[in-house]
């Protein structure tokens, strides 16, 4: 990105917050405090409200904050309240299975974790929280894939000589049918996982809550076991978002 790209994000974004503490405001007003030409905090205002995050008011040449940052507030914190009522079951889970547990949200084609609790072993794994992870080779990423949260790739990268990178090697449906799935070394090498679908209050898969630890611990006999108890757990998640389902 160029530096007057930068600069024009910048400026962008001090709009938005002069508009959040004034209420409203007019082209000049904005210019002058941004120290720009009225011309170029126009031309900022256009792009701002062709996405919907500021609008003009009744009083034409004054503008406000659009219903856009509504929506985008309301995406940040449904992941926040998640997190939030995710963490005592992930808390009980990690502790039961003794692996890390992630939860993990559809995103731009990829799941992407939003809140970790780390097992008790010595050996917990890494920081996941915040990284996009490839939802063919990732348990959360087949979760969501499976129950339509993140469409299909049109290309499965490898990551891992086990890296299943076939649709059809998935197994979506017998994720639909017994209500988890898994990963056996597919997206590191010695790393395993399972996850269950977390369901918001219209029934819809909107997350996943996952366990993942070594290969020679989290063993592929263990699998089904860890499976079923993430189930039940991603139940009561789902429950304290609303869904009674």
């Amino acid at each position: 990105m160029s530096n007057s790209s930068v600069q024009s994000v910048d400026r962008a974004i001090a709009i938005l917050e002069i508009l959040a503490r004034e209420g409203a405001a007019r082209v000049t007003d904005l210019a002058g405090e941004l120290g720009v030409h009225k011309s170029t905090a126009f031309r900022l205002l256009a792009a701002l409200e062709r996405g919907g995050l500021v609008e003009q008011g009744g009083d034409r040449g004054r503008y406000r904050l659009g219903f856009g940052v509504v929506r985008l507030a309301g995406a940040a914190t449904s992941q926040l309240d998640l997190a939030k009522e995710a963490r005592e079951v992930c808390l009980r889970l990690a502790e039961t299975v003794g692996e890390t547990v992630n939860v993990a949200v559809p995103r731009d084609g990829c799941a992407v974790n939003v809140s970790q609790v780390r097992g008790p072993a010595a050996i917990s794994g890494h920081n996941w929280v915040g990284q996009r992870t490839p939802a063919h080779a990732t348990s959360s990423g087949k979760v969501l894939l499976a129950f339509g949260a993140l469409p299909l790739p049109a290309a499965l990268d490898r990551y891992t000589p086990r890296t299943i990178t076939s649709p059809e090697g998935l197994g979506l449906e017998q994720v639909r049918e017994r209500g988890w799935a898994s990963t056996e070394e597919e997206l590191e090498v010695g790393l395993n996982a399972v996850a269950a679908p977390i369901r918001g209050g219209d029934g819809s898969v909107v997350a996943a809550v996952s366990a993942s630890g070594p290969s020679y611990r989290l063993t592929r006999q263990r699998l089904p076991e860890v499976g079923k108890l993430l189930v039940e757990g991603a139940r009561e998640i789902s429950q304290r978002i609303g869904h009674y389902g």
